[in-house]
C-alpha cells in the first residue's frame, strides 16, 4: 500500500492531525513520506497550509499543494469564486500516482468530507481515491452525530468500489462524556471497518518529537501495529 487517501466525515474533525499522525508512525518506521494537499482553500499566498503542518509535526520527506483558494469554501466553490481553475480527480490521482513513484508512503489529505465538490464536473476526493484504487482512512470526531455520518460515509465508499481501510477518532476530548466512550464501541460496527486509534485534542500544539514519539501509540494499526482504546 504506496497511497493512503484521508478524508473524513466533514470538515474541522482533525484530518491534518492525523494524516500527521499517521506519516509520523511511518517516517519512525524508517520509510520516505509524501503528503498531497490537493486543494487547500482560505488561505493567502504564502500562508502555511495543511500539508506544511504535517510535515512539520511528522518529519515527512515533503509535501505538495495542487491549488490554493483565499475564500474557506468547498474547492470547487472558492475556485469559481476567485476565478481560478479548480483541480479535479484525474489531477489528484496523476498527482498522487507520480508521487508514489517517488516515495515509499503518499498521504493524500482531501478538504472537507469526501463527496465535497473539487471541481465543476462535480468530482469529489471519493473519485481520486478510485482513479487510484488507493485506500481510504476515514477520521470522524468523537460525539453525538459521529455514528450516523460515519456510516454514511462508510457506505458512499462501498457503492463505490473503494476500499476503507478503517477508521479514526480525529479529536479525542481530554474529558470525554458518554456518548464519546460508547463511539469507540459502536464505530466499527457503524463504519464496517476496524477502529484504527484516536487522536487526542490539542495534539497539534505538541512539540514535534513528542507528537512524534506518542503517534505510535495514537495510531499504530493503520500500518499494521495495535491499539487499545484504553491507552488513551
Amino acid at each position: 500500500m504506496s497511497v493512503i487517501v484521508v478524508s473524513g466525515t466533514g470538515t474541522e474533525i482533525g484530518k491534518t492531525i492525523v494524516t500527521a499522525a499517521l506519516a509520523a508512525v511511518a517516517v519512525r518506521e524508517g520509510r520516505s513520506v509524501a503528503v498531497l494537499k490537493p486543494a487547500q482553500t482560505g488561505l493567502a499566498p504564502g500562508e502555511r497550509g495543511d500539508a506544511d503542518e504535517v510535515v512539520r509535526l511528522s518529519g515527512a520527506t515533503t509535501s505538495v499543494e495542487l491549488a490554493r483558494f483565499p475564500e474557506p469554501l468547498a474547492p470547487a466553490t472558492a475556485a469559481r469564486r476567485a476565478g481560478m481553475t479548480p483541480v479535479g480527480p484525474r489531477a489528484v490521482a496523476e498527482a498522487a500516482g507520480k508521487l508514489a513513484t517517488e516515495y515509499d508512503l503518499v498521504l493524500v489529505e482531501g478538504a472537507g468530507g469526501l463527496l465535497v465538490r473539487f471541481d465543476h464536473d462535480g468530482g469529489t476526493l471519493a473519485d481520486a481515491a478510485r482513479l487510484l484504487g488507493a485506500p481510504v482512512l476515514v477520521v470522524t470526531p468523537a460525539g453525538l452525530g459521529t455514528l450516523n455520518s460515519t456510516a454514511l460515509t462508510a457506505e458512499a465508499l462501498a457503492a463505490r468500489g473503494i476500499e476503507q481501510l478503517g477508521v479514526v477518532v480525529g479529536s479525542w476530548p481530554a474529558a470525554p462524556d458518554l456518548a464519546s466512550r460508547c463511539n469507540l464501541a459502536d464505530l466499527p460496527e457503524a463504519a464496517g471497518a476496524p477502529l484504527l486509534g484516536a487522536v487526542p485534542e490539542g495534539a497539534g500544539g505538541l512539540d514535534p518529537d513528542l507528537f512524534r514519539a506518542e503517534a505510535q501509540r495514537w495510531l499504530a494499526p493503520a500500518l499494521g501495529g495495535t491499539w487499545a482504546a484504553d491507552t488513551l
